[in-house]
């Protein structure tokens, strides 16, 4: 399985409507935060969640998060 590679050190806040959205879990997609199939042969699978409600999401933009697809603030414990 290949690592994931660091979209950006930070979250991606959104304001989501609700509805599903897939987050890319690889750093690869050019539509970070979400998933545009640029995992494929890598092994990483893309996170899919399901939205119930209009609200601001914190989607992790780093991809080394604990807790899948939102930021937990691992960003800041990574070497740069």
């Amino acid at each position: 399985m290949t690592e994931p590679i660091i979209a950006q050190r930070a979250p991606y806040p959104v304001d989501e409507e609700p509805g599903h959205k897939v987050w890319c879990a690889c750093g690869r997609s050019k539509n970070d935060p979400y998933c545009d199939g640029s995992h494929k042969g890598t092994g990483i699978t893309p996170v899919r969640v399901e939205i119930t409600e209009a609200k601001r999401i914190f989607w992790c933009g780093c991809k080394h998060t604990g807790g899948q697809p939102f930021c937990d603030g691992s960003h800041g414990k990574l070497e740069s």
